[in-house]
């Protein structure tokens, strides 16, 4: 598969797994897309409370490799694996500040740090509130790296008429932010009513 379509997708332990779950599915339904997964400990756990036993097995299933957590020797650890960009779906706060202070003691934040310096889309989902100072300081650090940091708050533009609804709108948008070749994939504002 060509490195211009290799998406690495990420999940941490924050609430909001079922994002990263409906990420790894709108990837999986384009072909030309192929999917490096990987999936924090506290990730997992997270996957199973809020979206069910079953979640992480469906997950992986979705992707083209997955990787181990404690993996930093994987492909994706290095700069020489070409990606068109990394997702993390849901971003804790701890895996936030990690990338922010340059810490790459898992594949997760390895990975991010690859994307920073080389110069590749990274889109944090960094899921937390009320946010402290700390955490808008690391926001700020991450984007002056050069990430993207995109909150999973809904839009309410399109009437959302239920919560599956809402997690495939933020997972659209994330994937709108990679700039992969076949359009957006998210519900565009069309200028609301005249």
């Amino acid at each position: 598969m060509s490195g211009a379509h290799r998406v690495v997708l990420a999940l941490t332990g924050a609430s909001g797994a079922a994002i990263g779950l409906r990420v790894a599915e709108r990837l999986a339904s384009r072909p030309e897309v192929a999917t490096d997964l990987v999936v924090s400990p506290a990730a997992r756990r997270t996957l199973a409370e809020e979206v069910g036993a079953t979640a992480f097995e469906r997950l992986v299933g979705l992707a083209e490799t997955v990787h181990d957590a404690t993996n930093i020797g994987a492909t994706i650890a290095s700069g020489s694996c070409r990606t068109a960009g990394m997702i993390i779906a849901p971003c804790s706060m701890r895996s936030l500040a990690a990338i922010a202070a340059g810490i790459t003691d898992n594949l997760v934040t390895r990975a991010a740090d690859v994307h920073l310096k080389e110069r590749r889309k990274l889109v944090l989902l960094a899921r937390e509130t009320p946010l402290h100072l700390g955490h808008l300081r690391n926001m700020v650090a991450v984007t002056e790296m050069g990430a993207i940091v995109m909150p999973p708050v809904p839009a309410f533009y399109h009437r959302p008429q239920s919560l599956a609804e809402i997690v495939d709108h933020l997972a659209a948008r994330a994937i709108d932010l990679l700039g992969l070749p076949g359009g957006p994939e998210a519900q565009a504002w069309d200028g609301g009513v005249d």
